[in-house]
């Protein structure tokens, strides 16, 4: 089976993989290290606090004294996602012991913000201005709604880029096909197929002329704005108006227009930019559910529900506000052949479980879940490799000889001494023939 090549990133690992000058660029603005801080692990927090205002290195040794003894694996961890972040900076002394230091740009930057305090380039447009504000329910649906759309339709050209790049295969006169890593996308919950296109979008967006500190800086500050307050577009710079479509359609803000302006409202998504995948919002509710007789009842009005469940079964028939179809040997090859793993379909059926059923152990039955695992184990029954077929021996000496050097490389996977035929490994191949050259 080929292996899942999507990987949905915490959005501070894609902060951390940044170049160390755009880091320390990015570490100027308080309220980026204030983000950076928030995201921390708890340990990591207190060292930050706590080494603040130390201007010196200060011992690795005398760090792990400040921990208790079966608090080491969560010391290390907290160390080395502050050196990933270049929070810390880590050497070596003159006793060639390692030290760490704060960044002295984060450090400056966040010294800053805890004394003088910080306040956003933009406040909130006033409520005799913004009188038809979504409330927090509404604003929550929205960002869900974002994607519940057909993907990849209604979206900008640069996300469509996106898409492009990884998830849809072009050819000539041909329409879009979905690629391995787009049928494994359908399959993803929400928040990692966010997070998954926030990472393809930062990656590429210097193709586009942007900066990719620029943007994340953005992402970042609108965490600090206030969820379900509305915030003028013109206290944006022209950069940010460039991308703010692009963030409306991926659920992170709201647009609105109104008589005296126009304004952007943060929704959950932007606000939780900084916490993990899960923790950045609620689960959406589920839909489907999974009977022993491996009968699928898919409770959605959402026409992409119906095509994300053929991916993996036969659907039989759709009413107003029912799917109902069912998983079969066929329909599930059909599945591995297009890329999808047996672990990412129980996945989803489990993370889309209807409320009726999800709070029973195991939400779907151990039945469906063994044999989906089982009828993809059949596929990886016979492996192919590449090997070389030997016959038509001159005498059986030279047949045991050619066995006995490709033994001797552990090449040998077949032999029939009555036939004096062989099959051995490729690698093995060049040795034997030099073998059989020699024995002319």
């Amino acid at each position: 089976m080929p292996e899942v090549r999507i990987i949905a990133k915490n959005f501070m690992d894609m902060v951390a993989s940044m170049p160390a000058m755009k880091l320390d660029k990015l570490y100027e603005n308080g309220f980026i290290c204030e983000a950076i801080l928030r995201s921390l692990p708890p340990l990591a927090k207190k060292y930050v606090i706590q080494m603040l205002q130390i201007d010196v290195p200060v011992a690795a040794k005398l760090l792990e004294e400040w921990v208790l003894p079966d608090g080491l694996s969560k010391h290390r961890v907290a160390i080395d996602r502050l050196v990933q972040l270049r929070v810390f900076l880590e050497a070596v002394d003159r006793k060639n012991e390692k030290t760490y230091k704060v960044n002295p740009t984060y450090q400056r930057s966040l010294q800053k913000l805890l004394v003088q305090g910080g306040t956003l380039p933009r406040e909130s447009m006033p409520s005799n201005i913004t009188v038809r504000l979504p409330t927090l329910e509404n604003l929550e649906a929205y960002a869900l709604e974002q994607w519940e759309v057909d993907k990849p339709s209604n979206i900008s050209s640069s996300l469509m880029k996106v898409f492009q790049r990884r998830l849809l295969s072009h050819r000539d006169k041909e329409a879009p096909k979905l690629t391995e890593s787009g049928f494994q996308f359908l399959l993803m919950d929400t928040n990692a197929q966010l997070w998954y296109i926030i990472r393809e979008y930062i990656s590429n967006s210097e193709e586009r002329g942007v900066e990719a500190a620029e943007l994340i800086s953005f992402m970042l500050e609108l965490s600090f704005h206030v969820i379900g307050e509305g915030y003028s577009i013109n206290t944006l710079t022209d950069f940010q108006r460039s991308i703010i479509n692009d963030l409306a359609d991926l659920g992170l803000v709201k647009l609105q227009q109104g008589r005296k302006g126009s304004w952007f409202i943060p929704t959950k998504l932007a606000t939780n930019l900084s916490m993990s995948l899960a923790d950045s919002s609620s689960r959406k509710q589920g839909f489907v559910v999974v009977e022993t007789n491996f009968r699928v009842y898919a409770y959605s009005t959402s026409k992409l529900h119906c095509e994300i469940l053929r991916l993996f079964s036969r659907v039989e028939y759709q009413l107003p506000n029912l799917i109902v179809g069912a998983i079969t040997k066929e329909s599930l090859y059909n599945a591995f052949e297009n890329g999808i793993t047996a672990d990412q379909i129980v996945t989803f059926l489990q993370q889309n479980a209807h409320p009726r059923v999800a709070e029973r152990i195991p939400s779907i039955p151990e039945n469906v879940t063994d044999q989906i695992r089982l009828w993809e184990a059949d596929l990886n029954r016979v492996e192919m490799t590449d090997a070389y077929y030997y016959d038509e021996f001159p005498s059986r000496d030279v047949f045991e000889g050619a066995c006995d050097c490709a033994r001797e490389w552990n090449g040998l996977l077949w032999e029939d001494s009555k036939k004096m035929h062989m099959v051995v490994k490729t690698e093995v191949h060049p040795y034997v023939r030099d073998y059989l050259r020699r024995q002319k």
